[in-house]
């Protein structure tokens, strides 16, 4: 059985907050040692209760053998605001099924950020499509680090 078959994507549901924080902070951890979070982790565990998941098409990735939350995705309107997996399952193909789920969700297009450091997503995102248009200097971000905005329109035989 693939690793695609083991796990389920579903809408996030008031009780799922902080499982869906803590596979953020995990991720957030081991993909960016560097950058340094302004928020602590019970305010983050907090943004995720009572902002991201009530406010925000939240989404998660939940290990169907019983294993939990390993992965998240947030929509805020065309903005693709969140997508995190637990550092053991990047590479099973869970962020390729988010990206497939946000393209059909909202069909007209995506941008996203991230931050300049982050090789691994900017190449993962330009496989999917997206072209970055836009860096910064991290000015207008709270932590402070330079980043850079990606955007995926439809192709017009799409």
């Amino acid at each position: 059985m693939s690793d695609e078959a083991t796990v389920v994507l579903r809408r996030a549901a008031a009780s799922d907050a902080l499982d869906v924080a803590d596979v953020w902070l995990r991720s957030f951890a081991a993909a960016l040692p560097t950058v340094v979070r302004p928020r602590s982790d019970d305010e983050v565990r907090a943004y995720f209760r009572d902002v991201v998941v009530p406010l925000r098409e939240t989404w998660l990735a939940e290990a169907a053998d019983g294993g939990g939350t390993v992965g998240v995705m947030v929509l805020d309107g065309h903005l693709l605001a969140q997508l995190y997996l637990a550092p053991d399952w990047r590479g099973r193909g869970i962020g390729d099924r988010f990206v497939a789920l946000a393209k059909e969700r909202v069909p007209q297009g995506l941008t996203l950020w991230t931050f300049q450091v982050n090789k691994p997503a900017h190449r993962f995102y330009e496989r999917h499509g997206f072209v970055a248009v836009e860096f910064t200097d991290g000015a207008d971000n709270e932590e402070r680090e330079p980043d850079v905005r990606y955007v995926w329109k439809p192709s017009a035989s799409s």
